[in-house]
C-alpha cells in the first residue's frame, strides 16, 4: 500500500504505484488538455507529483515539449541564476564487501588495485586539489567494515579541514558513504560534512535484489530507508540519486520523485540535491550488458522534468558525461558540476599507473578545471565555489525556505563572485583571468540590493589585496 509518509521503503517507495503511475501516463502522454494543466501548475514553482511530473516526461506533443524545455530552464534561472556550483570527487577507498554487477569495486574483481588513502596521503591529495582551486570535496568510499570503518572516515574528514595551503582550503566535505546506522550518521553531522550522499541505484526492488546479490547493499529495505536515518541522526542536507541504465527509466523517475515527496512530506525538506548519473564503462564492466541505457535527448528530458518537479533541489551532473552533454543539461536544470575529476583512489597529486588502475568508472570530460571554468563563463555562468550556506547553518528547512521563496539569490549570487574572484587570483590562467574580471564586472549590477552591492564591492576590493573568505 502507498503511504509517502510510511518510514517503510516498500509503502512509501510501492512498487504498485508506480506501475499504475505509468499506466496512467501511457493512457494520457497525447491528453493535451491534461498537459496543458500541469504545465500551467509547474509555473508556479512549487513543483509536481510523481503522478504529475511523469505525464510530463511521457508528452510526445513536440509543441508541449518546448513550452516543458522553457520552462525548465526558467525555473533554474528563478531558483539559482546562472550559478554553477563546482565540486570535486575523492576517493578515499576501493575496498568493498559488496557484489554489485555494474561497480568494478566488487568482492570477485581480482585484478583491480586495491586501495586506502593513508591520513599522509590524503593531505597530498587535498593540497593538489587545493592548488588546482577546489573548495567543495564528495568522499567516496567502498563498503568495507573492516578495512574502511567509519572511524577512517571521521579522521579523514578531521584531516581535510585541517588542512590550509596557500591561500586554499576545503570548506565543505559532503559524503557518499554506504548506508549505515543512525548512530553513524550523529558521528558524520558531528563532523561537520556537508550533505550526505546516497544514491538509490535502482528503485526496483526485484531488479534492486539481483543487481546486488551478496553483501550488507543486498538488503533493498535497508538501504532505502538510508535518508532517513540520516535525517534521525541530524544530518540537514541529503543527496539521492538513480543510475540510469539499471532499470527502466520511466520507472526509476517515478521511484526517484516518490523518494523525494517522502523526505519533504516526513521531514519536512526534501533532497538537497538530486545527481542523474548515467551508467559507464568501467574495469570489468560493459555498460552494454544493461539494455535500459537511454539516450542524451532521454536524458537530457529527465534533467528538465525533474528540475520542474523538484524546483528547490540542486542538480548534479558529472564527468560521465561529455561536455556537449553537459551543456545542453545545464540549461535545463542542473546546477553542480565537477571539473577534473579522478574516479580512482587518489589520483590528484600523482596520476595512477595503468597496471595500478582503481577507478570506478571512465570519465568522458577529461578537461582541466580551469578549462571547465573558462568554457562555463563563456556560456554566460558564472562558476561558484561558495560553501557559505552550509557554514552559515542555511542548512536543511533553511536552505529550502530561502530557496523556495527566491531570496537565496540574495546572498549566493554575490557569494559566487567573490569566491571566483579568489579562483582568479589564485589559480586561474591568464586568459580565464582575464575573461572572468569582465563577467564579474557585468555581474556586479544584477545584484539587487544597494546596499548588498556595496558591500560586495568593497570585498572584491579586498579580495585583491589578499583577504579571502568574504561571504553573506
Amino acid at each position: 500500500m502507498y503511504d509517502v509518509k510510511s518510514l517503510k521503503a516498500e509503502e512509501f517507495i510501492s512498487h504498485e504505484e508506480i506501475l499504475d503511475t505509468l499506466a496512467y501516463a501511457e493512457a494520457n502522454k497525447h491528453n493535451e488538455k491534461l498537459i496543458s494543466e500541469v504545465i500551467e501548475k509547474a509555473k508556479l514553482r512549487k513543483g509536481l507529483t510523481h503522478r504529475e511530473a511523469i505525464l510530463l516526461l511521457d508528452c510526445d506533443i513536440e509543441e508541449k515539449n518546448q513550452e516543458i524545455y522553457a520552462l525548465a530552464e526558467q525555473i533554474k534561472k528563478d531558483f539559482y541564476g546562472n550559478r554553477i556550483v563546482m565540486f570535486a570527487p575523492l576517493y578515499l577507498s576501493n575496498y568493498c564487501v559488496n557484489g554489485c554487477v555494474y561497480c568494478p569495486y566488487h568482492a570477485k574483481n581480482k585484478h583491480i588495485a586495491r586501495k586506502q588513502l593513508s591520513q599522509e596521503e590524503i593531505v597530498k591529495e587535498v593540497v593538489a586539489l587545493q592548488d588546482m582551486g577546489d573548495k567543495r570535496l564528495a568522499l567516496e568510499t567502498g563498503e568495507d567494515p573492516v578495512n574502511c570503518p567509519i572511524e577512517y572516515v571521521l579522521e579523514s574528514i578531521k584531516t581535510i579541514y585541517s588542512i590550509k595551503h596557500k591561500n586554499g582550503e576545503i570548506r565543505r566535505v559532503n559524503v557518499n558513504i554506504a548506508a549505515t546506522t543512525v548512530e553513524n550518521y550523529r558521528k558524520l553531522k558531528d563532523a561537520g560534512i556537508g550533505t550526505y550522499i546516497l544514491f538509490q541505484e535502482t528503485y526496483h526492488k526485484e531488479s534492486y535484489e539481483k543487481l546486488h546479490p551478496t553483501g550488507p547493499k543486498h538488503n533493498y529495505t535497508y538501504h532505502t530507508e538510508a535518508m532517513d536515518r540520516a535525517m534521525e541522526g541530524g544530518i540537514d542536507d541529503v543527496g539521492i540519486g538513480v543510475l540510469f541504465g539499471l532499470e527502466l527509466f520511466r520507472y526509476e523517475f517515478v521511484g526517484l520523485l516518490m523518494h523525494a515527496e517522502h523526505l519533504e512530506a516526513v521531514h519536512g525538506v526534501g533532497p538537497h540535491t538530486i545527481s542523474v548519473p548515467r551508467i559507464r564503462h568501467a574495469d570489468d564492466i560493459d555498460p552494454n550488458a544493461f539494455d535500459n541505457g537511454i539516450d542524451d535527448d532521454t536524458f537530457a528530458k529527465l534533467v528538465a522534468c525533474i528540475r520542474i518537479s523538484v524546483p528547490y533541489t540542486g542538480m548534479i551532473v558529472s564527468t560521465r558525461e561529455s561536455q556537449k552533454c553537459r551543456e545542453k543539461v545545464l540549461h535545463l536544470g542542473i546546477s553542480q558540476i565537477s571539473g577534473a575529476s579522478k574516479t580512482s583512489v587518489g589520483g590528484y597529486d600523482h596520476p595512477e599507473e595503468e597496471e595500478d588502475n582503481s577507478s570506478q568508472f571512465d570519465v568522458s570530460d577529461n578537461r582541466t578545471l580551469d578549462e571547465v571554468v573558462n568554457w562555463l563563463m563563456r556560456l554566460g555562468y558564472i562558476p561558484s565555489f561558495c560553501t557559505a550556506c552550509y557554514r552559515e547553518g542555511r542548512t536543511g528547512d533553511r536552505f529550502m525556505s530561502l530557496c523556495k521563496s527566491g531570496q537565496i539569490l540574495n546572498c549566493c549570487h554575490p557569494n559566487a563572485l567573490m569566491t571566483l574572484k579568489e579562483y582568479l587570483l589564485d589559480y586561474a590562467s591568464e586568459d580565464t583571468r582575464k575573461l572572468g574580471y569582465k563577467l564579474i564586472e557585468s555581474e556586479i549590477g544584477n545584484v539587487p540590493k544597494e546596499k548588498i552591492r556595496e558591500i560586495l564591492c568593497r570585498n572584491l576590493d579586498e579580495i585583491e589585496d589578499g583577504n579571502r573568505d568574504f561571504r553573506f
